[in-house]
């Protein structure tokens, strides 16, 4: 029964990848009726702190986009990326990385990508480079993110082993970013350079390319007061999660939890721009940024809640057949998230799916954390919404997905991001645990 459990779980995550976006949470709830009500599996944990936290940070988020604040960003970015054009390899992904860790999502990389493009192409530069580590850098930002669902539940579980969200924080930001770097320098090296690129060329004799210049925006006057709000709440939700901890501890009894704080610091956020910039508020429920979280949501929903539906019934027999193998080879913990995240493409969804399950079998605080960045293994199946984005703004042809599905301009930068990561964690986690 459990490999029947397991094919049915394998054949609704294989059944939403195909139907695509929301699709994967979708068929995670059909997955979970199968198994409940056909082969009398005990429904698991429903992520609910999760999807709230998700919930309300995308409406401060879209409240923002509303008020002209993620424009006004997107346009401080270009200003960024234009002077340093040679570099934009490096500088690419820093904006793409900061931005993400900002919001708390990856669908921000959206309003930058073709801004990256259009820099790289002017310089002659293969915009492949730049954008695949950009979107790399986007993904595994969120294993960064103060106010990401994936960072705030993983400190969650990890607290009662004695390690804070600030030194959760504090591990996982150089880490990551410096792992990015180091996909950067890798990516300098993919592909030919654009000038020898057969489809470049074949697409300048067609008249397919086109240089645009540097795009003019109109900012609102609304976009810098809605964005320093937005930053506000985000350095209060990070005092207030330090103040709680177990280490700092200045509150001893709070009224408020870590995960209701991040709540009402954001719906206040949400709140406060609307007052103060008086955008109307009916427009949040129809901004870009909005819909995107949404789908998280219910991706996120559907698909958690399969996983830990299957795992929580088997768990002891996980025990059995994991810890062994865990406490003997550490790093097999990243490789199994790797490559769940792959088929669940969400870094919350694999995080509440498998890291309560890894620590329930014993595996090591530090060796959960290092592992935390191979949540992000996103970028391998060429589906997800900011690696298609990349490749359609990418008018040189460049970016292109080859005919062996895996052969993109993403998988070794985002291969070469996640090991190094992975590695520094282990580093930087033993000189903090």
């Amino acid at each position: 029964m459990v490999f029947v459990e397991l094919f049915v779980v394998l054949a609704f995550i294989y059944l939403g990848a195909r139907i695509g976006g929301i699709g994967i949470g979708l068929a995670g709830g059909a997955g979970v009726l199968v198994l409940s009500l056909f082969l009398g599996v005990d429904t698991g944990h429903i992520p609910v702190d999760v999807i709230l936290i998700i919930m309300s940070v995308i409406a401060a988020i879209a409240a923002m986009q509303v008020a002209g604040g993620l424009e006004w960003l997107v346009d401080l970015s270009e200003t960024f990326l234009r002077k340093n054009p040679k570099h934009i390899t490096f500088y690419a992904p820093i904006v793409t990385y900061f931005m993400t860790l900002l919001a708390g999502t990856g669908h921000t990389a959206f309003s930058t990508l073709p801004v990256i493009a259009e820099v790289a192409k002017e310089q002659g530069i293969r915009p492949s480079r730049p954008l695949g580590i950009s979107v790399v850098a986007s993904q595994i930002a969120i294993t960064a993110s103060p106010i990401s669902a994936a960072v705030v539940f993983f400190s969650g579980i990890l607290e009662p082993l004695g390690v804070s969200y600030l030194t959760l924080l504090a591990i996982c930001i150089p880490t990551t970013f410096i792992a990015c770097m180091a996909g950067a320098f890798v990516s300098n090296f993919l592909g030919c350079e654009l000038k020898d690129d057969p489809v470049y060329r074949a697409r300048l004799e067609k008249g397919l390319v086109k240089l645009k210049g540097k795009t003019q925006r109109d900012i609102l006057p609304t976009a810098k007061p809605a964005t320093y709000i937005f930053i506000t709440a985000i350095a209060g939700v990070i005092v207030y999660a330090t103040l709680i901890s177990d280490t700092v501890n200045l509150i001893p009894n709070p009224s408020l939890g870590r995960n209701e704080a991040i709540m009402v610091f954001m719906l206040s956020a949400a709140t406060a721009i609307v007052t103060f910039t008086k955008i109307d508020a009916s427009e949040i429920a129809n901004a870009p940024t909005f819909k995107s979280g949404m789908c998280a949501c219910i991706c996120v929903l559907g698909v958690a809640w399969l996983g830990d539906t299957f795992v929580s019934s088997h768990i002891n027999d996980i025990k059995a057949l994991s810890a062994d193998v865990l406490n003997q080879y550490p790093w097999m913990l990243a490789v199994t998230l790797f490559f769940a995240s792959m088929l669940l493409y969400s870094q919350g969804a694999t995080t509440t799916a498998l890291m309560p399950a890894a620590l329930a079998i014993g595996v090591a605080p530090i060796t959960a954390i290092a592992s935390f960045a191979a949540v992000s293994a996103l970028f391998v199946l060429p589906t997800y919404p900011t690696l298609l984005a990349a490749v359609q703004m990418d008018d040189t042809g460049s970016t292109r997905i080859g005919n062996m599905v895996f052969n993109h301009p993403f998988l070794i930068p985002g291969l070469v991001t996640i090991s190094t990561s992975v590695a520094l964690g282990f580093a930087f986690g033993g000189m903090m645990l």
